[in-house]
């Protein structure tokens, strides 16, 4: 009579290469065929870990089905291409897997071995006929992703065997130059900007062009790169009319917004579209009090108000920023109505940004006591 098979002991011989174990184990079971939680095989194991030698046997003692999927959609080729095992890739390859497989959201083999930096696995399946033109769920294609890592011996590979491959956007506009860009793969755009014709500026659907890109994420190698040989522009407006600066204020990039003022002159107060904001009130209302403190320090007005007359408190405030808003009336914003006649403490729900303005009260109090 068969012996029950423990999958999860299965699984870890196949991980551990114990292949002797597992012929032992799986001659008591009579069967190869348990999956694991996920609706992983032995293949998807062996193929992820690596396991040649178990591959071969699994597919060829116990004719596992190579095109086996687990419940993400998964092949055993995804598994071992998204590991960058080319043993296990060539031996599948060469039992006939169906190289362009589609796993969950779209993804190849080619996608997969592309987020690993493999140049040898990639050319391996580009060469048994993989299309790096696909596209997944998300509307990115190989290229797309090998630019997000950046390694640029690929995206030259690629654009020698696939010369378009560079001209893709995903489904919300993106180029592979805006993904490189944010990632800050020097390299990689250094690449980009060598072989493929990207229009100067280029905008996602968001507006945001490749230097916004690497501004807003702190990249200044990269931005200084698409200056110099992308000519790109610093005053360029995203679709709500926002600057590169208000971008950096945003995410609180402090050495992004000293690199726009005191290099390139951008001005410190420039006006985002219709709302009238100030990188003072984008970073007021993140609550970056090292970006506040920054934009004061490059001349930055204090007392700047929007288009609803609301200063970097109001912002703040809304926030429920208590440090920030401690730093603005230390350094001397006074509190004042908007346009509805909202005072900023009116926006205030949480107690230590009541604080803020109790002990701010308190102090002023004290300073006309003295004088």
């Amino acid at each position: 009579m068969a012996t029950p098979a423990d999958p999860r002991r299965l699984c870890r011989l196949v991980q551990d290469g114990r292949l002797c174990a597992l012929r032992g184990e799986l001659r008591a079971a009579g069967h190869a065929g348990c999956a694991g939680p996920a609706g992983d095989t032995l293949l998807h194991c062996a193929a992820r870990h690596g396991r040649r030698d178990v591959l071969a046997y699994l597919v060829e003692a116990w004719n596992l089905d190579i095109e086996a999927t687990n419940r993400d959609y998964k092949r055993p080729l995804h598994e071992a291409a998204s590991m960058g095992h080319r043993d296990c890739v060539r031996y599948l390859l060469g039992r006939g897997a169906a190289v362009d497989c589609l796993k969950k959201a779209d993804w190849t083999p080619l996608m997969m071995a592309c987020t690993r930096r493999n140049l040898e696995v990639i050319r391996d399946l580009v060469e048994h006929g993989a299309n790096p033109l696909l596209k997944n769920k998300d509307g990115w294609n190989s290229f797309h992703i090998a630019s997000r890592e950046g390694h640029p011996l690929i995206l030259q590979y690629l654009l020698t065997v696939c010369p378009s491959a560079w001209r893709t956007e995903s489904k919300i506009g993106r180029t592979p130059l805006h993904t490189a860009a944010m990632h800050g793969c020097l390299e990689a755009v250094e690449v980009l900007l060598q072989r493929c014709q990207y229009e100067t500026d280029c905008r996602d659907r968001c507006g945001l062009t490749p230097f916004m890109d690497a501004v807003q994420c702190g990249h200044m190698d990269v931005a200084r790169l698409l200056l110099e040989k992308h000519k790109a522009c610093v005053s360029a407006e995203d679709s709500l009319g926002a600057q590169a600066i208000h971008r950096a204020a945003v995410t609180g990039q402090d050495e992004a917004i000293r690199f726009l003022v005191s290099e390139l002159g951008v001005n410190v107060d420039a006006r985002a579209g219709s709302t009238h904001l100030t990188a003072l009130h984008f970073a007021a209302k993140e609550g970056h009090v090292s970006t506040v403190q920054t934009l004061l320090s490059l001349g930055a007005d204090i007392n700047a108000k929007d288009e609803r007359n609301r200063s970097a408190l109001h912002l703040a405030c809304a926030g429920q920023h208590a440090a920030c808003v401690q730093f603005l009336l230390s350094s001397g914003l006074q509190d004042s109505p908007d346009v509805s006649g909202a005072l900023a403490q009116h926006l205030t729900r949480s107690p230590n940004v009541v604080q803020c303005f109790d002990h701010s009260a308190m102090a002023e109090g004290v300073s006309r006591d003295r004088q």
